[in-house]
């Protein structure tokens, strides 16, 4: 099966690495399962930060310590499966592993992905 980001999926990742953008859209034509940005999942403003770290959901807080996703070199992803949102561990895994091989196979970039991180794993996260 062939996909494409949307257009709200692209909207969101304005501001990002050149490069990560190419990344992804080579990726999601033929990525095991579709996937999407989440809101607030490419650049950041260090109040956003502020907010995802005070819900405990970033160990960012976007101004002593700074997420990759305010310099424009990280993104988030969602799977999009049976036409709905999924976090389900297996599809993201699937994903990341599709993502990351393109990375370095077709822009010879070595990505870091936050589900292969010990203390804080962030399954939706890539960073260059």
């Amino acid at each position: 099966m062939s996909y494409k980001l949307s257009k709200r999926s692209r909207d969101r990742l304005e501001g990002i690495h050149v490069v990560l953008i190419d990344i992804i859209e080579a990726a999601i034509t033929d990525s095991p399962f579709d996937f999407g940005i989440p809101q607030m999942g490419g650049l950041r403003t260090a109040e956003d930060q502020a907010m995802l770290y005070s819900k405990g959901v970033s160990q960012c807080d976007g101004y002593v310590k700074k997420s990759y996703h305010q310099t424009g070199r990280a993104f988030d992803i969602y799977a999009y499966v049976d036409g709905k949102a999924s976090w389900n561990v297996d599809h993201l895994s699937a994903i990341a592993d599709h993502i990351m091989c393109v990375a370095k196979d077709k822009f010879n970039v070595e990505l870091e992905w936050g589900g292969h991180w010990k203390n804080f794993v962030d399954l939706p996260h890539f960073q260059i």
